[in-house]
């Protein structure tokens, strides 16, 4: 078995980082999808790469569950974007340092 370990980004959708913190351990699929001759629809008997992920506390945690278990892991670089977050009264805030644009 093979597993991805990494740290989620933030929701493209939503502007809170819930679920952000910790690290997860993504199982690789294990054979390939099928068209279902019934329905046609694309899927595969491997569950543990579809429907597992295991959530870790930390990227050592994480680690060290895929050592134990024997499974082989990739560990995937962290997002190193991160925005401070400003608030509306900075806009008007006295020293500004930014030109007014409109």
């Amino acid at each position: 078995m093979r597993a991805r370990i990494l740290r989620p980004p933030k929701s493209a959708t939503q502007s809170g980082r819930a679920r952000t913190k910790e690290w997860i351990l993504i199982f690789e699929p294990s054979e390939r999808r099928k068209a279902d001759p019934l329905m046609g629809w694309i899927g595969s008997g491997d569950t543990v790469s579809s429907q597992v992920r295991l959530r870790f506390p930390t990227r050592e945690a994480a680690e060290a569950y895929a050592k134990v278990h024997g499974i082989v892991y990739e560990v995937e670089p962290e997002h190193g974007q991160t925005l401070k977050p400003k608030s509306y009264a900075d806009n008007f805030r006295y020293g500004r340092s930014e030109n007014w644009t409109h």
